[in-house]
């Protein structure tokens, strides 16, 4: 009888909730308004010839390069940041080398990490969710061979310093540091400019968040030129689709679009920090997209208030299986009539369950 790998049975399974996801969805950190209308009107201009050919990247990439002031050799296209984070696994990681991560973030590092057998190991944040720089730094090691730090962070949208960061990278030298800067566009602080200098330092984008292209799944992977070099052999040749290829120059020439939801996100995010405050909902501070609230102490008080969002025509993602997080819940923001509905259903929850009244000690 045909067996997976060993590994493969102990990886743990990540099943996001993407059926059923009726109303306003302030679950996935998606861009809630759509993509830029330059980029639909490209789509509507692909031909049968356009999807029969195999896609061509290199002078997207070359304009992505020139859109992030970088050289094309140090960059490379992705299927998302997913892809990007399996190209890293592939390359550096063998069997029993060490890989660290700091939870609770995203559940994919964990994943491919333990795809390629690596031994994950796990820094524990503290109950505040700061970026824990002295655990980390303790954890390296001579077996450490990748470290994966988003920046802003999934799911607290709480950040690492610039200097705590670089410290990391100097710190381990044998191993690739990636700062996955999916939220970069929300939070405005890059090390994009260090990759140069650190032949062991990776940068990640997405264009599933700010740039409302989540569906055609594209992302980049920033580095060293050498690195990228080797990451090139590890990576398939068509990687990233025609149609997301077509989208992504029209997508970057439209930052007015881009300024203008990002603005009203922002100020969708001071507006439900302070209903959180006034009603005595402990909350982290975010440099995302979303907000991140602890509604209370166990999974069953979370799962109250996504339910009665849920009635509201209202998602939000419950965030009670991450480790130290029971009771918490993730908020994305939209644009500013999408937060006003968010903050008149959410209000009402709070008032009506009170089980959700300052649950959280501060």
């Amino acid at each position: 009888m045909l067996s997976p790998r060993s590994i493969v049975r102990k990886i743990p399974q990540y099943h996001p909730p993407l059926a059923g996801r009726d109303g306003l969805r302030l679950d996935f950190n998606e861009n809630t308004v759509g993509c830029s209308p330059r980029v639909l009107a490209r789509l509507r201009q692909l031909t049968a010839d356009d999807l029969a050919r195999y896609p061509e990247r290199e002078a997207v990439a070359a304009r992505v390069a020139e859109f992030l002031g970088i050289r094309s050799s140090e960059l490379l296209l992705t299927n998302g940041v997913d892809e990007a984070i399996h190209l890293l696994c592939q390359t550096y990681l063998d069997p029993g080398d060490e890989a660290l991560i700091v939870v609770p973030t995203y559940s994919m590092y964990r994943i491919y990490m333990a795809a390629a057998g690596a031994n994950v190991v796990s820094v524990s944040s503290p109950s505040n969710f700061e970026f824990p720089v002295t655990e980390v730094l303790n954890q390296i090691s001579p077996r450490t061979r990748l470290i994966a730090i988003a920046n802003p962070n999934n799911p607290t949208g709480s950040v690492a310093q610039r200097d705590d960061l670089l410290q990391i990278a100097r710190s381990a030298p044998n191993a690739g540091v990636l700062i996955d800067e999916a939220y970069f566009e929300f939070y405005g602080q890059t090390l994009l400019d260090q990759c140069r200098e650190l032949p062991n330092l990776f940068v990640a984008r997405t264009f599933s968040k700010a740039y409302g292209l989540a569906g055609l799944r594209v992302g980049v992977l920033a580095g060293n030129s050498d690195q990228v070099h080797l990451l090139r052999r590890v990576c398939s040749p068509y990687n990233v689709n025609a149609a997301a290829l077509a989208c992504l120059p029209e997508a970057l020439a439209d930052q007015s679009y881009i300024r203008q939801y990002v603005s009203e996100v922002l100020e969708g995010r001071t507006r439900l920090e302070s209903l959180l405050a006034s009603s005595g909902i402990q909350f982290w501070p975010s440099q995302a997209n979303f907000v991140f609230a602890g509604v209370g102490s166990t999974p069953q008080d979370s799962a109250a208030i996504v339910e009665q969002m849920r009635t509201r025509g209202i998602l939000v993602r419950d965030r009670s299986s991450d480790p130290g997080c029971a009771g918490c819940v993730r908020i994305t923001l939209g644009s500013r009539e999408q937060t006003g509905r968010l903050l008149t259903a959410l209000q009402e929850v709070l008032q009506r369950l009170p089980l959700a009244q300052g649950a959280l000690p501060a």
